[in-house]
């Protein structure tokens, strides 16, 4: 008799699990597999897999080991759902919503979330190379058109004002030189040189590790070469 009643209990407590595990849509299906987690600025970056496994309300999401280093809220999360014509959701063992994921374009979601900042979840196959450390960076390099315009240093010392110090080496162009740059980062996977004064940049995209291409384009084109 006990036995047919246990039997019984774990018949109505998986039906019941089951129950509150929403179908898998489309939206849900192509979640699947490898995902790269980060922030904005994806020098915290982790690797998430999306599984079809049912948890309570939704299905087991895994996370690499170094992803609670980076991301502690992590160790809260108990499964994702992902509602057809909705957004995707990380839950802890309560329910409670702890990321909301909306799709920013095919293969990219980002989730505001207060305390941690903006997350974004990429597909691991189709995510970016990260962006260059400062220190990959550092060097001689220069400005070059269709001769060389303008040699600067990069350092990774701090600069008054934010960013890293630059140094304009003699011999630069004068309209160039004019805008005295004096400082440099990396932000968003650019490399930007900003001036002394103001804030306007100027902004550049790698096209390999040792040249980077100004945008958006001028009449003149110019490249960020290492020297």
């Amino acid at each position: 008799m006990r036995i047919a009643i246990g039997a019984v209990y774990l018949l109505v407590t998986l039906g019941t699990a089951h129950a509150q595990t929403p179908p898998l849509g489309d939206q849900a299906n192509a979640l699947l597999g490898s995902w790269e987690f980060s922030n904005a600025g994806r020098d915290r970056r982790c690797t998430a897999v999306f599984t079809n496994a049912p948890v309570a309300g939704g299905y087991k999401v895994e996370f690499d080991p170094n992803c609670v280093n980076m991301f502690p809220f992590i160790q809260n999360v108990a499964g994702w759902r992902f509602p057809d014509s909705d957004n995707l959701f990380l839950f802890d063992a309560g329910g409670k919503t702890l990321a909301e994921f909306s799709e920013v374009e095919a293969g990219m979601f980002e989730a505001p979330t207060p305390g941690v900042g903006v997350l974004f979840l990429q597909n691991a196959a189709a995510a970016a190379p990260p962006p260059k450390k400062p220190e990959e960076v550092a060097g001689d390099w220069a400005i070059a058109g269709n001769a060389v315009l303008c040699e600067l240093l990069l350092n990774t010392a701090a600069a008054t004002g934010g960013g890293m110090r630059l140094v304009i080496k003699p011999g630069c162009r004068d309209d160039i030189g004019k805008l005295n740059f004096t400082r440099w980062r990396i932000e968003g996977g650019e490399l930007q040189l900003l001036p002394a004064q103001g804030t306007t940049p100027w902004r550049f995209v790698e096209s390999d590790s040792d040249n980077w291409r100004r945008i958006p384009e001028t009449s003149e084109p110019m490249n960020l070469i290492r020297k």
